[in-house]
Formats: structure tokens, sequence, C-alpha cells
């Protein structure tokens, strides 16, 4: 099976679910240019990159810009069209620079009626925590469809995951102090509920690491520790592992001092006899 097949079944679900379940936004694109659309001046085009901002305030062209310098991403053309009774304006790419037609993907904003403006492209959801979230979720999907010089130390590099925030301060700063190291698999994602599971976890960000860490501690967590965190539109972010819970708890020298009364049964469970 061709890299080409395996990509774009990747971002395939996201964009069906884009044009409201009927319209590929992919078959709009003959008509948009039979009409003129395609255009990075178009007012609409105009309006998204002057109004539409990351949860941290990043501008659109901001994101855009940094995340090609990082990740196999390069923009190629900008565009507004008309589905129903809203207007979607789209942004295409693609990994490489002579990738053909076929090989693009789009990040598609849906401006309904009342004004709102809604990212609607389920894939490219982390670039509302800012252009690093994005660059990660990029990178790691490259990674895991074995993508050729994939940017690893961008991927491993503890900084760029201080988007993630905890009580005792920034995670990418708390696995700097930790000595901690990154190892694969990495995961930033955004995970929509489905309608038909409504009881199951949905509608949030996830932030799942690998790591491997210098401080003393139960070799099963500090070696390949799991960290997991996710986040909720308007919350703040939550731990979700056991050793997340610890560093949104604990300052790094204190990890694995204590012992809560919750984890005792579930370490000896996990200690080898």
């Amino acid at each position: 099976m061709g890299e080409a097949k395996v990509t774009n079944r990747m971002f395939a679900r996201p964009l069906l679910r884009l044009c409201l379940g009927v319209s590929l936004i992919f078959l709009a694109w003959p008509a948009a240019m039979s009409n003129s659309i395609l255009s990075d001046d178009n007012p609409l085009v105009e309006r998204l990159k002057s109004t539409w901002r990351a949860q941290d305030g990043e501008t659109l062209e901001l994101i855009i810009s940094n995340v090609s310098k990082v990740a196999q991403f390069v923009p190629q053309m900008w565009g507004a069209l008309e589905l129903g009774e809203n207007e979607f304006v789209f942004v295409s790419w693609t990994r490489h620079k002579n990738d053909k037609s076929d090989e693009q993907y789009v990040i598609a904003w849906k401006l309904t009626p009342d004004g709102t403006i809604e990212l609607a492209s389920t894939y490219a959801k982390p670039m509302e925590l800012g252009w690093r979230a994005l660059a990660l979720s990029l990178i790691a999907r490259e990674v895991a469809d074995g993508e050729r010089d994939a940017n690893l130390r961008f991927l491993h590099d503890p900084t760029n995951f201080n988007f993630v925030t905890t009580q005792q301060g920034r995670l990418g700063d708390l696995l700097r102090q930790g000595r901690c190291t990154i190892v694969e698999p990495v995961g930033v994602d955004y995970l929509p509920k489905r309608n038909d599971k409504p009881t199951e976890k949905g509608d949030l960000w996830r932030v799942l690491l690998l790591v491997n860490c210098n401080v003393q501690g139960p070799r099963f967590s500090i070696h390949n520790g799991v960290i997991a965190f996710e986040k909720s539109e308007g919350q703040d972010w939550e731990p979700q592992s056991s050793f997340a819970k610890r560093i949104a708890k604990f300052p790094p020298a204190s990890w694995f001092q204590r012992t809560e009364p919750a984890e005792r049964e579930e370490l000896g469970e996990r200690r080898p006899h």
C-alpha cells in the first residue's frame, strides 16, 4: 500500500464530517475554481485571518508560518466556498513541495450566518492550543506513517509541551526539572465525541507521552512512564495517568516520595512478584 493512500485515509473521516456529511470539500474545488473564489484576497479569507485566534491569542498566519518551519507542512492555496447556509474558508497543504494534487489535504473553517467561526477539520483542532500543539500533532503522525526526516528533535523537546499547564507549573518545564526524555510514541490529538456512543469521552484534547526520567522512583514508572493529560473546552488540563497525577500534585524532586493510600494497592499489583 502506497504512502499516499495511508495519509489520505488518515484525513478522510475528518473531511467527511466537515461538509455536513454530504459534500466532500475536495469535490467542491472544481466548482469553487469555476466561480473564481479560490484566492488569497477573498473577503472571507481575510475575515478569517483577521478574527480567528488560538486559545493563547496566536494568529492564524503565525501558526501556519511557524508550523511550516518545523513540520512537513507546505501551504498551497487559500479559498472560500458556500455549502448550504454556511460558508467555508480553507487552506490546502501538502507534506512535500512536489506532492501531487491527490496528496493535498485541507484545513477548513465554517462561518455560520450568526458570525460564528468554527474550525471544522477535526484533525487540525490541536491548532486551537497554539502552533506547537499543531506541529507536534502533525509530526507525530509523520512518524506513525513512516515519513522520512520527521522532526524528532522538535517532537522530543519537552519545552514544546508547555501549553499543558498544571498546579505545579508547565508540563515541559517540569519534565526538564525531572530530567525526563521523551520517547515514542507521542500523541497530541483532539477527540470528538461519537454520536453513537454518548457515554464515551470526547470533545477534548489529549496529550500522551512516554518518558524516561532520571529521578528516584519505581522503574516501571520512570522507564517508559505514561503521562496522559486531557482538556475539555473551557476547562483546565486534567491528569489521567498515575504519573501525570503525581506531576500535577508534587514537584519533580518529590514525584515518588509519597504514596497515596489509593495508590498502594495499584502499585502492589504492578510490582513483580
